[in-house]
């Protein structure tokens, strides 16, 4: 109920400062902007210059320019990547996603004719600019898991490495094995083990018990 009230403030204080200039169109500008999100809305109503682009960009959608359809595609070739892309940013900047650059890069993969329909509808702009946090999210949780990945192998190298040379001094004839019995363990355990000489030795006769009771069990095939 709350945001229903907002949007009706909202949209009252839109349509005093659209009406003066197009007092025939001000229910439909208004209606068109207060698709916008409200963060959108209240930084227009505080910016004149920010309002103008968003009626402009409205009035195109409502009236698009019909009279040279022959030449449409020209007129969207003559549009240069580094306009579309400033006046992108701009949109995509007011959504304060911190990643403004980034999804800016990403939309402007597209088409240019689907770039020109993103500045003039604001609705399907927010759609995108959604999938296109989403897609960078993941990405950044891929690589993420991957750098935590690597760090964690190579920890468990350098572990094995500690752990194969404290072994050696204790069980040298079965170091090998027994070190590869104590790395089954986790990387916490492993930890406290480098770091206390007794917790160490009480794994490595661990160990030992039982491969001597494994090498003790009579082999089922031998039966």
């Amino acid at each position: 109920m709350d945001n229903e009230k907002d949007l009706e403030s909202l949209g009252e204080k839109l349509y005093d400062l659209i009406y003066p200039k197009h007092a025939d169109m001000a229910p439909k500008l208004t209606g068109m902007l207060l698709e916008l999100p409200g963060d959108v809305i209240s930084q227009m109503l505080q910016d004149e210059a920010l309002l103008t682009k968003a009626l402009e960009r409205a009035l195109e959608a409502l009236h698009p320019d019909t009279s040279k359809p022959a030449s449409q595609a020209d007129d969207v070739d003559s549009v240069s990547s580094d306009s579309l892309g400033e006046q992108l940013y701009e949109l995509i900047n007011l959504y304060n996603t911190g990643h403004t650059h980034k999804l800016t890069g990403m939309l402007l993969e597209q088409e240019k004719k689907v770039v020109l329909q993103l500045l003039s509808d604001p609705v399907l702009l927010e759609e995108k600019v959604n999938m296109a946090l989403k897609t960078l999210q993941e990405s950044s949780c891929r690589q993420s898991r991957r750098e935590t990945g690597a760090s964690d192998r190579d920890e468990e190298e350098v572990i094995g490495e500690r752990l194969f040379a404290l072994v050696r001094d204790l069980e040298p004839d079965h170091c090998a094995d027994i070190t590869g019995m104590l790395l089954e363990m986790d990387l916490g355990t492993l930890r406290q083990i480098l770091s206390d000489r007794t917790m160490l030795e009480v794994a490595v006769q661990r160990a030992k018990s039982a491969r001597e009771n494994a090498l003790r069990q009579p082999d089922p095939e031998t039966k």
